[in-house]
């Protein structure tokens, strides 16, 4: 039994020993201003093991900042929670923006986003709108992107309420939030109401990625291959596969982009997702959609979340208020 227990040790003390180099070799890749000592503790491979204590993290309340006023409502059926950012003074036909929150399809929550909304609101003049959506794998595909269009129809019937002019809406997300932005663009140019706008915080748009062995040393830092491959397949209710997956599911898959409406996509060159949205982005010129793409060096998944002060992240979130101003 002594012995049994001195090789499990011995296991464990490897085991750390290795993810231990593995973090310092991921850390040295960063640019300086992005590192922050939290990225360790927040590079949690996403399991069905670890998914209640993530989503118990995720579902924290960050603040708005100054000059904007959030309430609650409740829209669609199923009922969906949605959170409504609106810059303070009363004032009507302003643009709006619809925002999904990021998590893989599984985790998080728009009350962990409301630094951006709450920039996005003021910076606008908009009135931000972000819905808790069903995720995965309790509710695996279609269900958030119902969610997400339901919000969208919600908007636009009760514009006046929201002091809004429906005409004037764009959608924006990042990671996951991302992917459904980019499926909700998609939908709406299917269904015969374009967006103004779409833009994409490195977004999670290609199952496909998944099946790639070769990640270039990309996707060590907070989004790692095994929490996506776990995300996909919960999304998608089975393993990714190279052949197919539902429309909409995976934008990436769709081949004719045109008439979607302009897009800004944000992307670190060591995002896991840098690939695919670059991909993406090259389609979207390839059909015709104007497209600004950042592509930032030496950042990692989601760093404007861990290194909000770095300048670089200044600038990459600037960038997409800028498109976002340019177009609503």
């Amino acid at each position: 039994m002594k012995k049994l227990a001195a090789l499990a040790a011995g296991g464990l003390a490897a085991l750390a020993a290795r993810r231990y180099v593995a973090m310092r070799y991921a850390l040295a890749q960063v640019e300086p201003e992005l590192r922050s000592p939290v990225l360790p503790f927040v590079t949690v491979t996403h399991s069905a093991k670890t998914l209640p204590a993530l989503r118990l993290a995720y579902r924290v309340t960050m603040s708005p900042g100054p000059g904007v006023d959030v309430v609650t409502r409740t829209v669609g059926q199923p009922a969906t929670r949605v959170l409504v950012i609106t810059p303070e003074g009363h004032r009507t036909n302003r643009p709006a923006v619809l925002a999904l929150h990021g998590g893989g399809m599984i985790v998080g929550s728009p009350q962990l986003e409301l630094v951006t909304h709450g920039r996005l609101a003021r910076e606008l003049g908009a009135v931000v709108v972000s819905p808790d959506y069903r995720l995965a794998p309790e509710n695996p595909f279609p269900a958030a992107l119902d969610d997400s269009m339901a919000t969208l129809q919600w908007m636009r019937q009760n514009a006046g309420d929201l002091g809004i002019d429906a005409d004037r809406i764009a959608v924006v997300g990042r990671s996951a939030g991302g992917g459904l932005a980019a499926a909700v663009a998609q939908r709406s140019h299917d269904e015969g109401s374009t967006l103004r706008a779409q833009g994409l915080m490195y977004p999670m748009l290609d199952d496909r990625t998944v099946l790639n062995d070769d990640d270039e040393g990309r996707g060590r830092l907070v989004w790692t291959p095994e929490s996506n491959r776990f995300a996909w397949t919960a999304y998608l209710g089975r393993a990714p596969r190279m052949s197919d997956a539902p429309a909409y599911a995976a934008p990436a898959r769709r081949d004719d982009l045109s008439g979607l409406p302009p897009a800004w996509i944000g992307v670190g060159e060591l995002d896991l997702y840098y690939g695919e949205d670059v991909a993406y982005a090259e389609k979207l010129r390839a059909c015709g959609v104007p497209c600004e793409l950042i592509t930032v060096p030496r950042m990692y998944h989601a760093a404007d979340g861990y290194a909000q002060k770095a300048q670089s992240m200044e600038t990459f979130i600037q960038g997409l208020v800028n498109h976002l101003r340019a177009h609503l």
